[in-house]
């Protein structure tokens, strides 16, 4: 892949890390300025409790996206050493984890009120998949 897909690429890991170190922060009242921040613009159908339930879940779902999203990034890395054939199949498995991950994380956003979440998804995926169709257009005039 050429330096300016990677750095593209490293730039979309970069914000799913970042989102994740917010989540992450939702586990202390002392961390929580960017948490509250993101559930004023979801805008859910009620009142958030902040109690340690509410804590531990935030903060393993930021350790998730934080863990998620550095996978991503040491695939960008690896794919670079490996077969082209070997380096498709692994995008290809990493899209469709994500294409899961879109599916799923949206449906429950909207089934639950936070239907606002699935627009930041969708800007998030739609991200991904251009980058991954310059990838395949990039590939498909190299091989020609």
């Amino acid at each position: 892949m050429d330096r300016q897909w990677q750095a593209q690429m490293q730039i979309w890991c970069g914000a799913v890390i970042v989102f994740g170190l917010v989540l992450m922060g939702g586990a202390f009242d002392a961390t929580s300025a960017g948490v509250y921040a993101l559930f004023g613009i979801l805008d859910g159908p009620g009142p958030i409790t902040w109690d340690p339930v509410l804590r531990f879940s935030l903060a393993l779902m930021g350790a998730v996206t934080l863990g998620w999203g550095a996978t991503v990034l040491a695939v960008v890395r690896a794919t670079d050493a490996m077969p082209q054939t070997a380096a498709i199949a692994m995008w290809r498995g990493i899209t469709i984890a994500i294409l899961l991950w879109y599916v799923v994380d949206s449906g429950l956003s909207v089934a639950t009120g936070f239907w606002r979440n699935a627009l930041s998804n969708t800007v998030l995926i739609g991200w991904y998949l251009l980058l991954m169709r310059r990838s395949a257009t990039d590939r498909a005039a190299s091989a020609a």
